[in-house]
Order: C-alpha cells, then structure tokens, then sequence
C-alpha cells in the first residue's frame, strides 16, 4: 500500500507541526512548569455563552477504533479511556529497526507493568502474516502481557490509516528491509486521546524524556481526578 498524494501531504504538514510543536516546548519549558504540550493541528470554535460568544480550542484528537489483539480480544479506545498510552508501529518480521524499538518499549513496560493507568499499544502493519497467533506467540516469547501490552492487528487500511493520525509514516515498500517502511517513533497520548509528546523509538535518551513525560502525565491524570 503506497501512500497518495493527499495521504503523504497530510503527514508532512501533520508531522513538521508536531516537530516544531515540541522544539517549542523544549525551548521555551522549564521544569518547573511541568506541562506537556498538545501536539497536531487545532481550530478555533466559537460558542455563545450568556449572550457572549466564547472561543474554544479544539485540538486533534486520536478518533475511535477497533483492533484485536494478541489474545483474540478486541481493543477499542474504551480500552484506554482514563488512561495514558505510548503507541508504535512495528511489524514482527522486521530486520531493521524494530529489534531496536522492541528493547526501548520493553523498558517503559517493565517501569509502569503495575501501573493502572498505562497502555502499550503496538500495531502490525502486516497484518497478513501478523496474525492473532503470530503476536501471542510474539507476545510470550517476551514474557509481556496483554493487559498492558497490546499487540493489535485488524485490517491493513484501518491500521494505515491510524498511522496518520499519529503522525507516523507507514508504507509497503519491496526495497525497504523486510518490505515494509516505517517510522520508529514513539507517541505519548493522554487520557483525552490528545497526542503529547513524539519520541525516537530506538534512541534510549529520547525513551527516557519519554518517560519522563509519562511520569508528568500520570501526575496531570492525578490531579484531574482529586
């Protein structure tokens, strides 16, 4: 599956605003601030109040889904609702930099496995040969489990189109290694499926600022709930 045009375009505009979104946040936060940016597009919407007209901000949002996971139960955003979640896009046949993204995801599964309020959500982009039977057994040869680490596949379109509202770049690709190409970022999403934070998978500073993050978003999550 190659991207189109409009596809291809929506990811760049998508990604450059996210990437100069964060270089913002880090320019500009300090750590007492402990705030994490809302990353993606967002548009102004009007709404009268009292008579007086109030502006909002929407921001983008990751929409509903439905995938199975790895334990032949379906995996939809109720999944996550109230929680925090760190997302990736992986195939298990990958020769590149998966082995790599699998290590760093690993360490944020063994910090928080007994946290409540954390989600993994990894989904094959190919789903053809990443069946349900091939991810559990993925799954147990890590020793990880599907209560807090999904490993989600569902059909092809859907799994590439959630891709790009993560901003993540998925493609067939026959002169990519294993054949497929794919980002190896990591993407941090709040308990309002709003994206918060974008992470180099295969880089370990970057997997620690992640969890970093993570930590302020579980005090965030905290703080809204009291």
């Amino acid at each position: 599956m190659k991207l189109s045009n409009y596809s291809l375009k929506q990811l760049l505009t998508g990604t450059a605003f996210v990437l100069f979104s964060t270089l913002i946040y880090s320019c500009q936060s300090s750590p007492a601030e402990q705030k994490l940016p809302i990353l993606g597009s967002r548009e102004p919407v009007e709404r009268s109040v009292d008579g007086k007209t109030i502006v909002d901000t929407v921001y983008h949002q990751i929409p509903d889904f439905a995938f199975v996971d790895q334990d032949s139960q379906q995996v939809t955003q109720e999944t996550v609702a109230g929680k925090i979640y760190v997302t990736d896009f992986f195939f298990t046949t990958c020769p590149s930099i998966c082995p790599k993204m699998k290590n760093q995801m690993l360490r944020i599964y063994e910090k928080y496995k007994d946290n409540p309020n954390v989600v993994i959500l990894s989904h094959t982009i190919d789903p053809e040969h990443d069946t349900v039977a091939v991810l559990k057994d993925y799954a147990e040869r890590m020793n990880v489990t599907a209560a807090k680490w999904h490993f989600l596949t569902g059909d092809r379109d859907s799994i590439y189109d959630m891709a790009l509202k993560y901003f993540i770049g998925v493609q067939e690709d026959s002169e990519a290694e294993g054949g497929f190409a794919h980002s190896g970022d990591f993407m941090l999403v709040d308990h309002n499926r709003h994206i918060r934070g974008h992470y180099h998978g295969t880089e370990q500073e970057d997997v620690d600022r992640l969890m970093q993050d993570m930590d302020i978003l579980l005090k965030e999550l905290q703080d809204e709930k009291k």
